[in-house]
């Protein structure tokens, strides 16, 4: 058997770049003195991603090699290179490591639980999973914590289960992973199962749009969040998100994932993002207030 410590982590790379995500990651609208510190974050976390979804590691395989990426983050252990990167950048800015480490554990919660009992137990992924990523990009802009912190959670949480129910037939297929709660499932009729079906079935509809239903009232929650950030650059980039994010879970209400189109394509991607950031500038200015440009 291949010991783990003889694996390169290199070799688990899925070449995903952060222009393949469903959202923008370090878009232009984000100004160039934080992209590298993003930029870092995010390789570091795709490292940890294609780790937990390789389809050929045991997961005793996949746990030793997050350990060792972990490790070699916080100094503990040979050198990685997506984590001597991250590290050097949040030495030079004095970031904590802590919003990587949280990352890291999702990522092993995605190796050893693969069914989620409730509401609240799928949110508890996301405060590992996605609501870490929205506070680092924070911490590299300097934001207040105290007042962008909650709606960047309900935006970072809503944001991770839309893609949840853009690939739940997906996952389960090829990772018998499945995010959707199971008690909403049960509630519905619907069964484990027919997430393996080329249609879904009535009762699995009726789940997936309970569960898109109740991620609009997150985004509802995280509409102030752009106005909350200072920088206005940053702002528009959150805009964005927010908006392409809403006309996605409108799509998600009407749609049928395993059988439709549901991820936003190039043209209309860049039109919900323009939109969006365009709307954060137009609210600035009816209040005299930009902010802070670069």
């Amino acid at each position: 058997m291949t010991s783990a410590n003889t694996i390169e982590i290199a070799q688990t790379a899925s070449g995903k770049t952060h222009r393949d995500e469903n959202f923008p990651v370090a878009s232009v609208l984000i100004a160039p003195r934080f992209r590298a510190p993003i930029l870092a974050f995010y390789n570091f976390v795709r490292a940890a991603d294609d780790i937990s979804d390789h389809a050929s590691l045991t997961p005793q395989e996949k746990l030793a090699l997050l350990d060792r990426l972990e490790a070699a983050l916080l100094g503990r252990g040979p050198d990685e290179e997506p984590a001597r990167a991250l590290r050097e950048e949040l030495d030079r800015r004095s970031l904590s490591p802590q919003h990587a480490c949280d990352l890291v554990t999702a990522f092993r919660r995605d190796v050893t639980q693969l069914r989620y009992r409730d509401w609240d137990d799928l949110i508890d992924y996301c405060r590992y999973s996605a609501m870490p990523v929205g506070r680092f990009v924070l911490d590299a802009h300097g934001e207040d914590a105290a007042a962008t912190w909650p709606a960047n959670d309900a935006l970072c949480a809503a944001l991770q289960i839309i893609n949840h129910l853009q690939d739940c037939g997906k996952d389960y297929r090829n990772l018998d992973r499945v995010y959707l709660p199971q008690d909403t499932l049960s509630e519905c009729g619907a069964s484990v199962e027919t997430l393996g079906e080329a249609k879904a079935p009535a009762p699995l509809r009726s789940a997936l749009q309970r569960l898109a239903s109740r991620t609009d009232d997150l985004l509802k929650e995280a509409r102030p969040f752009a106005d909350r950030i200072q920088n206005l650059r940053l702002a528009m980039e959150v805009g964005a998100i927010q908006n392409l994010a809403e006309k996605l879970t409108d799509r998600l209400l009407v749609a049928d994932p395993l059988s439709e189109k549901v991820h936003a394509g190039k043209s209309a991607f860049l039109l919900a993002s323009a939109r969006g950031a365009a709307l954060v500038v137009l609210r600035r200015l009816m209040r005299g207030k930009l902010g802070v440009l670069s």
